[in-house]
């Protein structure tokens, strides 16, 4: 008896029963579904995902296997056009009265609107500009190229020939400071 009372005290009144399941071939997209989701459930804070997904299966009845995964793919693509705030794990839809939301990187300087019967100039082009030649002088001449009577290898001289004159003052071609050279010639000098 006493269970009855306690029953009969605690009485709920019964849930609203979901809607019939709609075909799976009559879903509606995905971000109708999550905006009528969120507009349903109308929580002061904003629905999580987890409460989101609930409500649509609860509402559409069959869904697609992959509908995790699809639906945080659409929150997050909501999410970046700004059709929704995401705000302490909570998506809510934006206030219709704020201001819109900013790109990221410096904004661009205000153009000044232009005299009416101008024309606009070609924008510059990137880059760094070329260099400025008076058009009635002829070009110049190609730069020679360097002739060597040594063989190069990637510009570098090989072997000793320019002597020791680096930091010894020396002169000899075969020093001991320089790895080439033989430790007879800097024990001579």
């Amino acid at each position: 008896m006493a269970s009855e009372e306690l029953q009969a005290n605690h009485f709920q009144p019964p849930a609203p029963a979901p809607a019939p399941p709609v075909p799976p071939g009559t879903l509606p997209q995905y971000p109708e579904m999550i905006l009528a989701a969120i507009e349903a459930l109308n929580e002061e804070n904003g629905s999580n995902k987890s409460s989101i997904s609930k409500h649509i299966e609860a509402t559409y009845g069959n869904l697609p296997p992959a509908h995790t995964t699809l639906l945080t793919h659409h929150l997050n693509k909501m999410k970046s056009a700004g059709q929704l705030l995401f705000i302490k794990n909570n998506y809510l839809k934006p206030d219709p009265n704020a201001p819109p939301r900013r790109g990221r990187g410096r904004p661009p300087k205000p153009k000044s609107p232009l005299p009416p019967g101008t024309v606009s100039p070609p924008p510059r082009p990137r880059g760094r500009p070329p260099k400025s030649r008076d058009a009635t002088a002829p070009p110049p001449p190609p730069k020679p190229k360097a002739t060597s009577t040594t063989a190069t290898v990637s510009g570098k001289k090989r072997g000793a020939a320019e002597g020791c004159r680096r930091r010894c003052g020396c002169g000899s071609t075969s020093c001991y400071r320089h790895r080439w050279c033989a430790p007879r010639a800097w024990q001579a000098s």
